[in-house]
């Protein structure tokens, strides 16, 4: 079952990545912005797991390790709540 894992700072928390990458397209002319943030994706397949079995191992590898709950929140998605994307190139 394959699973993604959104992970974004929660509001509040200061998100200096987000503010150099909006100051850097503010300088290349996109000054339309009212705010930016930047999270990480992350793609997980788990072995042999129905959807809920999935989310629910997913959810615990997110509570160790793969997000700082102080700090970040995360949401999870199973394959079937994926749409399919365009890349971008």
């Amino acid at each position: 079952m394959k699973v993604r894992v959104l992970v974004r700072l929660k509001p509040g928390i200061m998100d200096v990545q987000g503010a150099a990458v909006k100051r850097a397209l503010a300088g290349l002319g996109f000054s339309e912005l009212n705010d930016l943030r930047v999270g990480k994706v992350i793609d997980v397949d788990v072995a042999g797991a129905t959807p809920q079995e999935a989310r629910t191992r997913v959810g615990e590898m997110c509570r160790q390790l793969l997000a700082n709950p102080i700090l970040e929140d995360y949401t999870i998605e199973t394959v079937d709540d994926l749409a399919p994307r365009e890349a971008g190139r």
